[in-house]
């Protein structure tokens, strides 16, 4: 009688073991080849079985992926499977979408990636004109740029950030690593024409600190609160 109820609690408390972190991995994987958008470490361990270490389990899952052909990418504060970036132009024909925006979009969208948080009100400063609806609901539109913090200055004016897709777009992690001129014509966002001089917000591809660096924003760690 004692053996069976040593079994049973043995079996009882099997169910509120973690899996072998190895096990895990496999779950974290496969959540994530089967989610179409980046999930956070959160949503990942919402999924899992009681005592997963989700935060863990990404962080082998990243080590492992290392230097092969699908990597573990950082989006702001999710994550995703992407290809190797130097393997990108194997994927070219299949996954590049070409946008064209006009010149007044181009600089409205490197106004809010350089300055953000910022206020309709300043990108018209920066630009010297004024921005129409019609271009901030066009980046909105495209997910590209999203409301932000209201301003505690009076009228409250709301604010404009860029997006975790924006962010997605160009394989970065965080808005410390946007992009120069150089990145957003090879993405085709800029195609091959000249910059309208130095463009507002966006650093020119000549703007280079002492050592030799791209200029990049200040920390924008609460962009996405």
């Amino acid at each position: 009688m004692a053996a069976e109820n040593d079994t049973a609690a043995e079996e009882e408390e099997s169910l509120f073991q973690a899996p072998p972190m190895a096990e895990q991995e496999r779950m974290v994987e496969a959540i994530l080849f089967a989610t179409a958008e980046p999930i956070t470490a959160r949503e990942i361990a919402d999924r899992l079985p009681h005592g997963c270490d989700a935060a863990e389990a990404l962080a082998h899952l990243k080590k492992r992926y290392e230097g092969r052909g699908v990597q573990l990418r950082r989006v702001g504060d999710a994550w995703a499977m992407r290809t190797a970036s130097d393997l990108g132009f194997l994927m070219q024909k299949e996954t590049v979408e070409t946008r064209k925006l006009s010149r007044a979009a181009i600089e409205t969208l490197a106004i809010i990636a350089y300055h953000q948080p910022v206020t309709r009100a300043e990108i018209e400063e920066i630009r010297g004109v004024s921005v129409s609806r019609g271009t901030i609901d066009l980046l909105m539109e495209m997910e590209w740029i999203r409301f932000g913090r209201r301003r505690m200055t009076p009228g409250r004016p709301v604010t404009f950030v860029v997006t975790q897709d924006f962010l997605d777009h160009f394989g970065l992690e965080s808005a410390r690593d946007l992009p120069g001129l150089k990145e957003l014509r090879s993405a085709g966002l800029l195609e091959s024409r000249p910059p309208p001089g130095n463009m507002p917000g966006m650093p020119d591809e000549g703007d280079e600190d002492a050592d030799g660096d791209d200029i990049v924003p200040e920390d924008q760690s609460d962009m996405f609160d």
